[in-house]
């Protein structure tokens, strides 16, 4: 068993905090375990395969078919083969002439099939990115440290969040797990839809590229909120947003970094680490897929399934006074 990490603030001093919408969400944590699946008629309609006019044979079954299969599959955490039984389960009780994508059918389409992306957000945007690893292959590191063995196959991929002052995933990247934090976020930034208004991170984004990359996409108004490492220098000659640097800087040695983080909000980057543990928590710390394009896949299904979640229902958290 693993030690139990102890905080670093004592317990007399740390903030208290009280759900205020507990019913609500309880019913929303009811909802998530409901297991009455059932295809609309949507679904049901787009299950084949239109005709793609390309020579060779045509595909029997649509993307959308193989992205609710593969659904199905990161919910219940089914092996593929027990994902076709289930999938085909479904369509026998609901009596459809509908035919069952098989298992190597799903591994096959996983590589290239298109995910929709299901996220709710509008308006100005409070943008928190942070990245997490997901384990791949081999096994895991308690066995390898009990048996004294190393793996040169045991490896894992980096997963990118970006997450909204809501709790919806707004953008996502699997990379590789050398790929530099700030060079994800930039090219995240593409996905997101609307305007940013507040963008917060840890300081593993602290560079000038990722400063002018969010003032190209809100503007000179963004409000950008990056601890900056403890080497930093003031740079008088720079601009916005670049010049909010220079003020955090400037900042932190008149009051110090823990008393910056609190007066500039930096702690809102825990809503990052929370959408993480809701990952792992629901989804699992591994990828299931070998394929590197699958796995992306996978990873973009499992965003769409913890957003599907999030609509449900959210607590709602407020400061327990003394």
């Amino acid at each position: 068993m693993a030690a139990r990490t102890k905080t670093k603030v004592s317990s007399k001093y740390k903030t208290k905090y009280r759900v205020k919408n507990w019913p609500a969400y309880d019913f929303a944590l009811r909802e998530r375990g409901d297991l009455t699946v059932w295809l609309d008629e949507e679904a049901i309609c787009a299950w084949k395969a239109p005709p793609s006019g390309r020579p060779g044979g045509p595909r029997k079954y649509s993307d959308l078919a193989i992205v609710i299969s593969l659904t199905l599959r990161a919910v219940f955490h089914l092996p593929l083969r027990q994902t076709e039984g289930f999938v085909a389960s479904l369509i026998g009780l609901m009596g459809l002439g509908l035919k069952t994508p098989d298992h190597t059918t799903m591994s096959r389409r996983s590589r290239d099939v298109e995910v929709p992306c299901f996220a709710q957000s509008g308006g100005p945007l409070h943008l928190v990115i942070d990245s997490t690893g997901l384990k791949i292959l081999g096994d895991g590191e308690w066995q390898s440290h009990q048996h004294k063995t190393s793996n040169q196959r045991r490896s894992w991929r980096k997963l990118h969040l970006g997450i909204d002052g809501d709790g919806y995933i707004i953008a996502s990247a699997l990379t590789d797990r050398t790929v530099d934090d700030a060079c994800v976020a930039i090219s995240m930034l593409e996905q997101i839809e609307g305007s940013i208004a507040r963008f917060t991170a840890d300081g593993a984004y602290d560079s000038r590229p990722m400063y002018e990359a969010l003032a190209a996409a809100g503007a000179t108004d963004i409000w950008i909120v990056i601890p900056p490492k403890k080497t930093a220098t003031v740079d008088r000659r720079a601009k916005m947003p670049w010049r909010q640097r220079n003020e955090a800087i400037d900042r932190i040695g008149e009051i110090g970094r823990r008393q910056w983080r609190k007066e500039s909000g930096a702690h809102q980057q825990a809503r990052a680490e929370n959408g993480m543990y809701r990952y792992k928590r629901i989804i699992g710390d591994r990828l299931r897929a070998q394929h590197r394009e699958a796995q992306k896949t996978e990873a973009l299904i499992a965003v769409n399934i913890i957003n599907r979640m999030t609509a449900l229902g959210m607590p709602e958290s407020a400061k327990i006074v003394a």
